[in-house]
């Protein structure tokens, strides 16, 4: 029996306070409704039908797959209204999950837990047991522990909001169940909405059982409809995240100052300090550490390799024992070839450093291919944009390029040769020469600067 899962996300999440539909609102990084896209996926759902209503349109801008298939709400109606939507587009020997778009720790495990439970004769139900369970529906079980109806908080009585037992809202049937229960639900209730919750008393009334099933933690369902609640449930996650790391052999100076924005990949004996942020796909070799307060996205870090503090790395790949930092910045197109070292506030752009290659300090090095065992003086510049286009600049094996060079791209140093420091060096250098350019200043009026290329 073929799966459909319906993500509701039509709510405006007016205490958000913000322009931003409450569904986009980031949670390590990915937008709460993508949380929950992704558990559905690992449900192997043939199909995701999301409901939106307020910014539907940017929801959709950015929410993209070729599974989801777009439901709008046009009036907020209440959740059964929601799912009613959607009930034209579900095949009729389906099972149907229903999920929400701003509870983003729900874990696959636990909704296939909830789906066992779904059959001709039963329909199942999340609950979760609170401390204190206001503001959520109570869970109303029979003299023989039978769950009979959801009762919610503003309808509740006073016996009634004393159970501890609630709704996470979670739930799956039938489509054929679904399509008969939603067809007799009404909005006469304090909210004047139609409750997808009503559906339960309709399946006990037609001798269909609701059969329960628990997440693991109550975080799990906890759903985000103020900041505060969004920052709560940034830490659980994290906490999630660091807590697999350490099982996976990764050392955490401090688990509770760690971001994991993306997947985080990690070889045995990885040694990470406090505050680093990881972004999007980013790869750790054995015996890789990590200073504080460093910065990495999309990158691959070879072994042994060495992070100093507040160091950014992005796009790049370090293939292993290198030193790197404090403050460097290596951006996309980097590559470090084993052994080579990249110091403080240095930037990278676009460059190779060959074999045991060396920029110690302060130099900006863009679209340049630098040998083996090369070194780089501090204050080095590779000038590779002339205003209107990039050029590559070529530094052969063992070059030495002296302090405060300006290497002016398109130009190629040779192997072994010698920059004087201070120099700028505008026309190609051979093998093991000496180049030292320190001349008067030279002024031209009206001098034409460069235009960009046409393709």
């Amino acid at each position: 029996m073929a799966l459909e899962v319906i993500i509701l996300a039509a709510g405006q999440g007016t205490r958000m306070r913000s322009a931003l539909p409450k569904v986009l609102h980031p949670l390590a990084g990915t937008p709460l409704v993508e949380h929950v896209i992704r558990a559905a996926r690992g449900l192997n759902a043939a199909r995701i039908h999301l409901v939106t209503g307020h910014g539907a349109e940017q929801v959709q801008q950015t929410i993209q797959g070729e599974d989801l298939h777009w439901v709008i709400q046009a009036q907020q109606l209440g959740t059964g209204h929601a799912v009613q939507q959607v009930l034209p587009f579900l095949q009729a020997d389906s099972q149907v999950l229903i999920l929400y778009g701003d509870v983003p720790l729900i874990q696959a495990e636990t909704l296939a837990a909830l789906l066992q439970k779904v059959s001709h004769q039963a329909m199942g139900l999340l609950t979760v047991h609170l401390d204190d369970p206001h503001g959520y529906g109570r869970i109303v079980r029979d003299a023989s522990d039978q769950v009979v109806a959801i009762v919610e908080q503003k309808d509740a009585s006073l016996a009634e909001q004393a159970i501890q037992e609630v709704n996470t809202g979670m739930m799956a049937m039938q489509a054929e169940h679904l399509h008969q229960w939603l067809a007799q639900i009404n909005n006469d209730n304090a909210q004047g909405e139609y409750y997808l919750t009503d559906v339960i008393a309709l399946a006990h009334q037609q001798g269909i059982r609701v059969a329960t099933a628990q997440p693991q933690t109550a975080d799990e369902v906890e759903g985000v409809n103020n900041r505060q609640q969004l920052a709560h449930l940034e830490r659980v996650y994290q906490r999630r995240q660091a807590q697999l790391l350490m099982e996976a052999g990764v050392s955490l100076a401090d688990p509770a100052r760690l971001d994991v924005r993306g997947q985080l990949m990690t070889a045995r004996d990885v040694w990470i300090d406090v505050g680093c942020v990881f972004e999007g796909q980013v790869e750790l070799a054995e015996g890789v550490e990590i200073g504080p307060y460093c910065h990495l996205k999309n990158c691959r870090i070879g072994p042994n390799v060495k992070l100093v503090s507040h160091s950014v790395i992005e796009g790049a790949e370090l293939m292993g024992d290198n030193q790197i930092g404090p403050f460097a910045r290596l951006r996309p197109g980097t590559l470090l070839e084993a052994g080579a070292k990249i110091g403080n506030f240095v930037e990278t752009k676009q460059t190779h450093l060959g074999a045991g290659a060396k920029a110690n300090h302060l130099a900006y090095l863009g679209d340049a291919k630098i040998g083996a065992e090369a070194n780089i003086g501090a204050g080095t510049i590779t000038c590779n944009y002339d205003g209107a286009n990039k050029h590559r600049t070529l530094i052969g094996a063992g070059a030495f390029i002296g302090s405060n060079s300006s290497l002016v791209a398109p130009v190629s140093i040779g192997a072994g040769a010698t920059i004087g420091a201070g120099s700028t060096i505008t026309r190609d250098v051979e093998d093991q020469a000496l180049a030292v350019t320190r001349s008067k200043s030279i002024h031209k009026a009206n001098w034409p600067r460069p235009t960009k290329k046409k393709d």
